[in-house]
């Protein structure tokens, strides 16, 4: 039997025009969109498929990317029955696998990505939060460079670990800049300023743990159809009360995306990811095993094809 685990991009992967062929083509994909739209009070097509500077705003963005993830799922679910290993997301895509688990329903998903948006917004507001990718560095390299220059008294933390030699640190922006050539000395091939106003992934995140604590007491269930990959530990969870105290965890610590494909893939035939294609060209870089994406009905036949085909 074919085995597989669902993965969930995180922010980045936004682009407009994303989930437009599964709206104009799935009476299920068009509900999903009014119902958010409804629940949110702004409408979601017009995000999603209208050129607007607002999909970029991490309040929006974060709700934008989590619908089309879970209509992508959702379509491929009605199809094929078999429940995956495991479900695991990058950063925002953990609330998407939740919600793909059965743990949450997706319009409380949806308001839950909304406002913590608008948490990690305010949490950043007057502190010059930013994010550097960081190429052709050892995790070891980056780790030390960081913890010395926490003892200079920068504000920098390494925040996702993308793949070897691709990690993401977040901190205050003029102190990312500053030591930019110090990664440079050290062999870094790039050293690029990300285009983000928060710092995601890093203490400057605390203040808003709290609200979102309360959020998810409020929106998780105790249902989860297949475990969850968390972020934080690179472990498996499958309870509300660890979902809680993990996801707490996540807004203030680095993501182990790197780890956790490698802790899981062994337990599967293929990864599929929902919604996006941003995590199939990380796991080329990380697991032998492939990774295929589904974002509009033609990739979603081809994958289901595929599985089929296998599964005979």
């Amino acid at each position: 039997m074919m085995k597989y685990i669902g993965i969930f991009p995180g922010q980045g992967s936004q682009k407009v025009g994303m989930g437009k062929d599964f709206y104009d083509h799935s009476t299920l994909a068009k509900e999903m969109v009014e119902a958010s739209s409804e629940r949110l009070g702004f409408n979601m097509a017009q995000l999603l498929f209208e050129e607007n500077d607002r999909l970029e705003q991490t309040e929006f963005t974060q709700p934008a990317i989590l619908l089309v993830s879970l209509m992508a799922y959702r379509l491929f679910a009605e199809r094929f029955s078999q429940t995956p290993v495991s479900f695991l997301g990058h950063s925002l895509g953990e609330f998407s696998a939740l919600s793909a688990s059965g743990a949450m329903d997706y319009l409380d998903a949806i308001e839950l990505v909304h406002q913590r948006g608008l948490l990690m917004k305010e949490a950043c507001k007057d502190q010059n939060a930013g994010m550097m990718a960081l190429l052709g560095l050892d995790d070891a390299t980056v780790e030390a460079l960081t913890r010395q220059m926490q003892l200079d008294g920068k504000k920098v933390w390494t925040a996702n670990y993308n793949g070897d030699g691709q990690i993401v640190i977040a901190g205050n922006k003029a102190d990312l800049i500053s030591i930019e050539p110090l990664f440079k000395e050290a062999g870094a091939k790039k050293a690029v300023v990300l285009a983000m106003s928060v710092a995601s992934h890093c203490p400057m995140l605390s203040s808003a743990q709290p609200m979102l604590k309360q959020y998810l007491g409020q929106w998780l269930h105790e249902t989860f159809y297949a475990p969850i990959i968390s972020n934080v530990t690179a472990q498996a969870y499958s309870t509300k009360a660890r979902a809680e105290q993990l996801l707490c965890e996540q807004l203030v610590s680095p993501v182990k995306y790197k780890q956790s494909i490698l802790h899981v893939e062994n337990d599967t035939d293929c990864f599929i990811e929902f919604g996006g294609t941003v995590l199939k060209g990380l796991n080329k870089r990380i697991s032998q095993k492939p990774t295929h994406s589904i974002v509009d009905r033609s990739s979603l036949d081809e994958v289901y094809t595929l599985l089929t085909k296998e599964h005979a």
